[in-house]
């Protein structure tokens, strides 16, 4: 049996990976450190026999006597809010902890994956962004801690391939959406549905008209599976190439929660991108993947899972 070591595994993304590997037959070792990661977002992983859970900090030397197969690195703070608040653990374990992750890949002799973001393009200057793109970032910008953190990642990944044969893989994730989110997180998604499901004002920064594209969670963790299997070592984009305005996305979710929430408009956040869109020609082409589940259907499982979240914890707990 296969085992798969996953850093961040109890984050949104991480949780969902180890719960796709777990069923395809791999032994899974979570990594976590709980700083924005969730400890019910494993709960239902911890009967499982070939789950294990690590509580431990992956900007520290990790040590773990097994053999491991492959190596996921997916600790970091994510979201806007989660990385204002950590700035400095963000740089960490995008430098730290993706030098000792890599570390433990060389010395296991296993495989490698790298979750990079799209933030690595920056505001862009080039649409659709492609995986040749070098970007339009600001180092120094309040967002300069995760896009540099990442950045600094992806070259890191790519020596430790070119120096040490490590065999190494790069996915740059796109917006992506789904059950186990954060309605706190400063993401739009999460955002607008909870002030939806508490009757708040929308809130849209900007006139709304900057773009995003939204790639729901089950298309994602399968586009990461195939590439981790895969032969190929420079970076690949997942996500949806479904392209449409912040605003046309507030609108949208009002219509299926049926809220009577008023849509308001707040001042832009300091270089927030003014459009983003994934060219996926290079994961059609490598990884025979592509989104499938529309936007529709991804959103009322997304508010379905938010709204049983908020009834079990109650009103005034279930933000936090």
């Amino acid at each position: 049996m296969k085992r798969v070591l996953v850093t961040g595994g109890a984050g949104f993304i991480g949780s969902h990976l180890s719960t796709l590997f777990l069923s395809r037959g791999w032994q899974v070792v979570c990594i976590d450190n709980f700083l924005t990661g969730k400890p019910e977002n494993i709960d239902h992983l911890r009967r499982e026999r070939n789950f294990r859970l690590l509580e431990q900090d992956v900007s520290k030397y990790i040590e773990f006597p097994d053999s491991v197969d492959l190596v996921l690195h997916f600790a970091s703070p994510a979201s806007p809010f989660d990385y204002h608040r950590y700035p400095i653990q963000t740089l960490k374990v995008g430098a730290l902890g993706t030098h000792n992750a890599l570390g433990l890949a060389k010395a296991k002799r296993s495989g490698f994956l790298l979750a990079s973001t799209s933030e690595v393009y920056g505001d862009p200057q080039v649409h659709p962004q492609n995986e040749d793109y070098w970007g339009h970032v600001n180092p120094i910008g309040p967002r300069g801690v995760y896009d540099e953190a990442k950045r600094f990642a992806e070259a890191m990944t790519l020596a430790y391939h070119r120096t040490h044969g490590v065999d190494t893989k790069i996915v740059r994730i796109f917006n992506t959406y789904g059950p186990r989110m954060q309605p706190n997180d400063g993401r739009a998604i999460p955002a607008f549905i909870a002030e939806a499901l508490n009757g708040d004002p929308l809130t849209v920064f900007g006139n709304g008209a900057q773009t995003r594209s939204f790639c729901y969670v089950d298309d994602l963790i399968e586009g990461i599976y195939r590439l981790s299997q895969s032969d190929y070592h420079g970076p690949v984009n997942i996500g949806n190439p479904n392209e449409m305005t912040i605003l046309q996305l507030a609108e949208k979710i009002k219509e299926i929660t049926k809220s009577l929430s008023q849509i308001v408009f707040k001042e832009l956040p300091v270089d927030d991108p003014k459009i983003r869109r994934p060219d996926i020609a290079r994961a059609k082409t490598i990884l025979k993947w592509e989104p499938k589940v529309d936007l529709t259907t991804g959103l009322k499982h997304t508010i379905e899972y938010f709204k049983k979240v908020k009834q079990e914890k109650g009103v005034l707990e279930w933000q936090k």
